[in-house]
């Protein structure tokens, strides 16, 4: 049987960095965005251990800020590091998806 999150394990990682590459955002509306792309196992338990691991390798970094519903939210935004990481996510992922769908074409 496929394990799932070890086949998302990296690709979570990439989608994170460019929700976040859009715009500045929440952990929450991280969440809920990767859910709406049809990410529908992601959880908060899978989420914030990767941001803190975006934030410690300087792909991005944070911010609290006021939110008009409530406390404070801590919001992400891409460094220049993040950019030259999400280029090259997607170049990486082009390549691999390339190769995958050969594979299961029998091409």
């Amino acid at each position: 049987m496929v394990d799932k999150s070890q086949l998302l394990r990296g690709t979570l990682e990439g989608c994170i960095v460019k929700i976040i590459g859009d715009e500045e955002t929440y952990g929450y509306e991280i969440i809920s965005r990767l859910q709406d792309y049809g990410f529908d196992d992601v959880r908060e338990g899978t989420t914030y251990p990767i941001l803190v691991r975006l934030e410690r390798k300087k792909i991005i970094t944070s911010k609290y800020k006021e939110s008009p519903l409530g406390p404070k939210r801590k919001y992400y935004f891409l460094t220049e590091t993040g950019e030259e990481f999400l280029n090259e996510f997607q170049l990486v992922w082009n390549d691999v998806k390339k190769s995958v769908d050969k594979v299961l074409k029998g091409e």
